[in-house]
């Protein structure tokens, strides 16, 4: 009995040591390592930070002070000097380049270290970007953009969430909508020079907006994913107007907008609808390469007879090249298109539309 006491006493202490162990740096998340700079400041020097700071971000950093438990003082000095070298960094891309930063830091801590506090920096700028343009509306971006220029507009629309830049494009007039979702297409990456002017055009408009390295923005598929966010009317009147000049333009963004994989998205009746016309050797191609999602979704919705007659294909059919299983799912994808040109069929674009049975 005394030796069962002493036994669980023992599991006590050890219990009790495990939860006041320090915690390895290596093992504290982001915010932990910011709640961490933050204790080590001290309550006055902290509150400086604090009034450049989002009230959210305050919110959630107190939560994680309040969290932290015990950091022996090698944790916290590991911390503070990662800590230093970000801000010594940002302050080295800001103020010189990506490049000259790249060599100063190469000097100072080799080549590998340059590289990931170079990428921990540029990442963190670019979220900056997109923080900044979550906070404006679509109607505030509309009325500070909406007499710039269709590249400017386009430029800026590029580093905002798809659907907030399909609310800009719904506001524009029809010929500058055209215009600006051509511009955003052809987007493949934007210099800081470039960038730096629109942020001194814009600068009683808009805070800063800081890139170090080319961004990719834009591009088709962003486009592709803009124009899933709009209103039938104003889709119509840009594949119009678009197709007038660049119809090749045209049909690769209409391609992108709706992929194989998006059937999972579809009404029963409507897949039941474009089933019906779809050539069978199609269906065994394009279901080559699905996954069991779209699978199940179409095999459901068939007949028993045409569903067995289908997987009995499947099984025979091998060494099938890529190329054919894409041909296949895009003459699918072209039947889906054309019949919901025709109204047949319904298509949900960026959970916009009500299904009414």
């Amino acid at each position: 009995m005394a030796e069962t006491v002493e036994s669980a006493a023992a599991q006590d202490a050890k219990n009790a040591a495990q939860q006041t162990k320090p915690k390895p740096a290596v093992n504290l998340s982001g915010a932990q390592r910011a709640a961490t700079v933050i204790v080590a400041l001290g309550a006055e020097k902290a509150s400086h930070l604090y009034k450049y700071m989002d009230p959210t971000d305050v919110e959630q950093l107190t939560l994680e002070v309040a969290k932290l438990g015990f950091l022996d003082s090698e944790v916290t000095e590991d911390v503070l000097s990662e800590f230093y070298q970000m801000c010594m960094t940002n302050k080295a891309v800001t103020e010189g380049g990506l490049e000259y930063a790249r060599a100063v830091l190469e000097k100072a801590y080799g080549a590998q270290a340059a590289d990931e506090l170079l990428n921990k920096v540029t990442k963190s700028l670019k979220n900056r970007q997109f923080s900044f343009m979550l906070k404006a509306d679509a109607k505030s971006m509309f009325s500070a953009l909406q007499n710039e220029r269709p590249q400017t507009i386009a430029l800026v629309l590029s580093y905002m969430d798809a659907d907030k830049a399909a609310g800009v494009v719904a506001l524009l007039d029809e010929k500058k909508q055209i215009k600006v979702v051509e511009s955003m297409a052809k987007i493949e990456s934007v210099s800081p020079a470039t960038v730096k002017i629109i942020e001194a055009e814009l600068s009683k408009k808009f805070t800063n907006i800081v890139t170090t390295a080319n961004d990719k923005v834009g591009g088709i598929d962003y486009v592709a994913d803009v124009m899933n966010n709009l209103d039938r009317a104003s889709e119509r009147n840009i594949f119009d107007g678009l197709a007038d000049y660049d119809q090749e333009l045209a049909d690769e963004i209409r391609k992108r907008m709706f992929v194989f994989e998006d059937i999972i998205t579809m009404d029963d009746r409507s897949v039941q609808r474009f089933v019906r016309d779809c050539d069978p050797r199609d269906l065994v191609l394009a279901l080559k390469a699905a996954n069991s999602e779209v699978a199940n979704k179409l095999f459901t919705n068939m007949s028993s007879r045409m569903a067995q007659s289908i997987q009995d294909d499947l099984e025979i059919t091998t060494n099938v090249r890529m190329k054919d299983v894409e041909d296949a799912q895009q003459r699918i994808v072209d039947i889906i298109r054309g019949l919901e040109e025709k109204n047949e069929i319904i298509i949900l674009k960026g959970g916009k539309d009500d299904i009414i049975a």
